[in-house]
């Protein structure tokens, strides 16, 4: 992980003294409410439906023990609204009423507090935590070098990658010490501070692409041309929303040390030229679509300009770059003794629960003697990526003990150990079990994406987090789930995307029909990866539909696939090799007639 220096340390101390400042002045009146809301959006503390909401800034995901203590202590003693809060949003989420299930039963919205929720970008977010302790929180995440520093605003965000940054056997570099180099140069950079709309970029190091760059604002490939050289292969333009557009790819190769002056020309030609009057079309995507090649013509002059005229003032040396690579070097870790398992429990090579373990959460690492394991936040009645104080404290625990005290943030909503080694799985399995986080359904249909929707966010057109639930409870047995097979769904409460819809293999997404809460399902989207194949967004099977029907439809739409798949041997099709064959009329038909088989029932 990189280690903060001095420098880095003070900064964070000052930003958060800043913020004290900022918000007793607030508080005291000296401060309006326009004048201090972008203040406070600085560092990373919305308003949402009912309370503030703070997140926190993860950079590429990497976070340590001492971190998630800090995250779980914020949780237990932070995540805290007044009781009369709580009551007046518990009474106004009562009156929109349960969802109700097909054949009977109902699932009600679930206001908990005394969460952490892990975001598709990696980042954690809280939301009960009163405004009066906001400061108080900022100086404890200063503390173990953490803040909300453009996690918000017009700014470029969070940086993202691939959760086996570093550790993948396919990587062709590690993309960390780029991923920090990019944080540290675009932090309050001062002439994009205030950009037309937020902006994203995602960093990729494999020859897979895990970190859905195509999606991003500005995706970066690493890739070496034929003579070995490294370089980037770079994307602009890709964003979900109300127009979903993969990037285009505006550059087959640049050289490593000049990602940071092209990067330059990207954003200011975007801060130029990005619509200002409208903010539905206000992302890059917009003005790439719309100009096309007029936008990269004017990139590259603009890059000429910066690496001609200006002397490539952002050129990376080779010793900045050994420097940052310092940080990412990979931990010391003895290959002796396995630790023992918990309670002295003895071999598990045999369990059935175990094998099946290995073959969801485990991954290889190019290490041979290592694996990557992510510790499953998924499971009935708890949101997807919801974490308790206790399970945050428990995750630190097994970061700790089986992976060097470090842990990272997937883009799917759980927690990845990247330093396990292999003779102590057993040991692992039996501890995460203990504590809940051993689920074995990672990259199965139950492991889904969602955002907290219409329950916490203002921006919700309908509950994202009730869907969730009564699709986990119709899929729980494991047997079923694992003869599914790789699927993802993800579920948005709004047009915004935050639960990635456009890219689910299965894609839920909120809407509003003359006030009331209503879904529309897309088929075949995909993220890019190797499983999804090329990324684009999925396709309408028909119009929108209930709550209450939204799990038949699922059902029949999964059925539909076990009875349309292939098997070669015992390899069976995949739910989106199936869906590529075929074709989408026969899932459309299926999910049209569950909503009128749903319809005769009720």
């Amino acid at each position: 992980m990189y280690q903060y220096t001095e420098f880095d340390r003070e900064f964070v101390r000052a930003r958060a003294a800043q913020y004290r400042d900022q918000l007793e002045r607030f508080q005291r009146g000296e401060l309006g409410e326009d004048e201090f809301r972008p203040l406070r959006l600085q560092n990373g503390w919305y308003i949402q439906r009912y309370a503030p909401m703070l997140r926190v800034a993860v950079p590429y995901g990497e976070i340590s023990s001492a971190q998630l203590r800090v995250l779980a202590r914020i949780a237990r003693e932070y995540d805290q609204p007044s009781a009369e809060l709580f009551a007046e949003a518990r009474e106004k989420q009562d009156a929109l009423g349960p969802v109700p299930l097909p054949g009977g039963g109902s699932v009600h919205s679930r206001l908990t507090v005394g969460y952490g929720h892990f975001t598709t970008r990696q980042n954690v977010q809280f939301n009960w935590i009163p405004l009066d302790k906001s400061a108080d929180v900022m100086e404890l995440l200063a503390s173990v070098d953490m803040h909300g520093i453009q996690t918000s605003g017009n700014c470029i965000r969070n940086i993202t990658t691939d959760a086996l940054a570093g550790i993948a056997p396919d990587d062709v570099a590690d993309p960390r010490p780029f991923c920090e180099i990019l944080r540290q140069w675009s932090t309050l950079h001062p002439e994009f501070a205030f950009l037309p709309r937020k902006f994203k970029i995602a960093v990729s190091g494999s020859r897979e692409d895990r970190a859905a760059t195509y999606w991003h604002d500005v995706g970066l490939h690493l890739v070496r041309d034929p003579e070995d050289r490294l370089g980037f292969r770079v994307l602009v333009g890709g964003g979900m929303g109300r127009t979903p557009v993969t990037a285009t790819v505006v550059r087959e190769f640049l050289p490593w040390d000049q990602v940071l002056n092209y990067l330059e020309a990207v954003v200011r030609v975007y801060n130029r030229w990005g619509r200002r009057d409208n903010m539905y079309k206000a992302r890059i995507k917009i003005l790439v679509k719309a100009e096309g090649q007029r936008y990269i013509a004017e990139v590259e002059a603009e890059y000429r300009a910066i690496t001609e005229q200006d002397g490539a003032p952002h050129t990376i040396t080779p010793a900045e770059l050994d420097r940052v690579s310092a940080s990412f070097l990979a931990p010391r870790i003895s290959q002796g003794n396995a630790l023992p398992a918990p309670d002295g429990e003895g071999q598990v090579d045999l369990e059935p629960a175990y094998q099946r373990w290995l073959q969801s959460n485990v991954t290889r690492h190019r290490d041979p003697h290592l694996r990557a394991v992510t510790l499953s936040f998924k499971r009935l009645g708890q949101a997807p990526g919801d974490a308790t104080g206790e399970q945050l404290d428990a995750a630190a625990e097994l970061a700790e003990r089986f992976s060097a005290g470090e842990a990272r943030v997937t883009h799917d909503q759980n927690l990845l150990l990247p330093w396990v080694r292999a003779r102590d799985l057993p040991a692992l399995w039996h501890a995460a079990r203990k504590v809940g986080l051993a689920k074995a359904n990672i990259g199965l249909l139950s492991d889904m994406i969602a955002c907290p929707g219409g329950d916490f966010c203002a921006l919700a057109n309908a509950r994202s987090l009730p869907i969730a639930e009564a699709i986990t409870q119709r899929y729980q047995d494991l047997d079923e789930l694992h003869d599914i097979g790789p699927i993802d769904l993800h579920i948005s409460g709004c047009i915004n995307s935050c639960g990635h819809h456009h890219s689910g293999h299965i894609g839920i997404l909120g809407v509003d029909k003359d006030g009331k809460e209503w879904y529309q399902v897309t088929l075949g989207g995909s993220d890019g990866s190797r499983l999804s194949g090329a990324p684009g967004a999925g396709k309408v099977v028909g119009p929108s539909f209930s709550a209450a029907e939204v799990p038949e439809v699922i059902e029949a739409v999964l059925d539909t696939y076990r009875a349309q798949r292939r098997s070669s041997g015992e390899r069976a099709e995949t739910f989106v090799e199936t869906l590529r064959r075929v074709g989408l009329e026969p899932f459309k038909t299926a999910a049209n007639g569950a909503r009128f088989a749903a319809r005769e029932v009720a």
